[in-house]
């Protein structure tokens, strides 16, 4: 079969089960990209994602992930939200989640169309194939770029001429040599609104993110306590941030996604999940990403966008958790309490903790904001 009818019939395959943009590039990486990770690396931009260090070598070399693998498929499955969610960030008393975990977790919806996928491979074309969905040291964005499904944006994300700052990606390898799509030039020219609308100034540099300031990993991989010069910076965003993905220009040409399963139909209140315990937290999020972090990380979340919210409501729903095991909600409590309270609420607060608390974390956050 010739090559370039074998990538047309896989292509039109992959189509088949709702995927949005296909690409096809060998799996070498370039000494170029090896060296800016690994001063990404020395930098500690990757913060305490200690698996992004221990990973490089099988970044820099897929032939270490499987051997056989001589082609990469790339893939982009679009989800655009029907409205540009930087109009959430206004919404102080709203619990403000990234698009794409407003619904059912990527990973799987993504996983299962490529299993099917895969065993097409295997049965009509007798092809071992190995599949991925952003959870293996795959350098994705590189490849994504290098075979044509658009260019890494000075946010780092990729961007496309069709979808925007939207796309998931997703990668297939194949043991068979295919010829490589045509890789994209950069689209953002001298455009910086990416890097002048981030809250806390993560983006250092064209093309870089450092993590100790990014939100998503804020809100997300971060098992401690928010720095406390960004709490503020944070708003109402409780897991992940979009601002941006959101502003780029190119978005304009994006169309909302087709799968529903990515879609969400409402926006939740901070009050709504300050009354969540951890069973209800595991129950109400079962197939959604936010699972994975866990009870105390969303909580911690919760409590510190509801100091930000500057509704004294709140307070009551706060104080239920100001006992909590846990001295990172502890600890959040008091600082979002001290940005509710009145002069003599602080100080009776400050005496209640200062009367029972032992854990020197929690004592220092009072000294923090008292």
């Amino acid at each position: 079969m010739k090559m370039n009818h074998l990538k047309k019939i896989i292509s039109e395959e992959i189509i088949k089960y709702g995927f949005d943009t296909i690409g096809f590039s060998n799996p070498s990486v370039s000494k170029k990209t090896s060296e800016r990770y690994k001063e990404f690396i020395s930098k500690n931009y990757h913060a305490d994602m200690k698996w992004l260090e221990r990973h490089y070598e099988k970044k820099i070399n897929p032939k270490k992930l499987w051997d056989k693998v001589e082609t990469i498929i790339v893939i982009g499955h679009n989800y655009s939200p029907e409205k540009n969610p930087l109009y959430l960030n206004n919404l102080k008393n709203l619990a403000n989640i990234s698009v794409y975990a407003q619904n059912q977790d990527y990973h799987s919806i993504i996983k299962e169309k490529l299993i099917k996928i895969q065993s097409w491979l295997l049965n009509t074309l007798n092809l071992k194939t190995k599949i991925f969905v952003d959870t293996s040291p795959i350098l994705e964005k590189y490849f994504a770029e290098k075979s044509g499904i658009g260019w890494q944006g000075k946010h780092s994300n990729i961007v496309s001429k069709n979808f925007g700052s939207w796309l998931f990606l997703a990668e297939i390898f194949l043991p068979i040599k295919l010829s490589e799509t045509k890789s994209s030039l950069d689209g953002c020219g001298t455009c910086e609104k990416c890097i002048e609308i981030c809250p806390t100034d993560a983006i250092s540099e064209n093309y870089k993110i450092d993590s100790r300031k990014c939100i998503s990993y804020l809100t997300i991989e971060n098992k401690g306590p928010i720095p406390f010069s960004l709490r503020k910076k944070i708003g109402n965003k409780i897991y992940g941030c979009d601002d941006c993905l959101s502003i780029c220009p190119w978005n304009k040409f994006s169309k909302e996604t087709s799968e529903k399963k990515y879609k969400s139909s409402t926006h939740n209140s901070l009050l709504f999940f300050l009354n969540f315990d951890e069973e209800k937290f595991e129950e109400y999020f079962y197939k959604s990403p936010i699972k994975r972090i866990g009870w105390i990380r969303f909580l911690r979340n919760i409590i510190i966008a509801s100091g930000n919210s500057k509704n004294k409501n709140f307070i009551k729903y706060i104080f239920k958790h100001i006992n909590n095991k846990s001295s990172i909600v502890r600890g959040a409590c008091i600082w979002s309490l001290f940005q509710l309270l009145d002069g003599k609420g602080k100080e009776k607060l400050k005496q209640s903790i200062i009367s029972k608390e032992k854990n020197k974390y929690v004592l220092y956050e009072l000294a923090l904001v008292s």
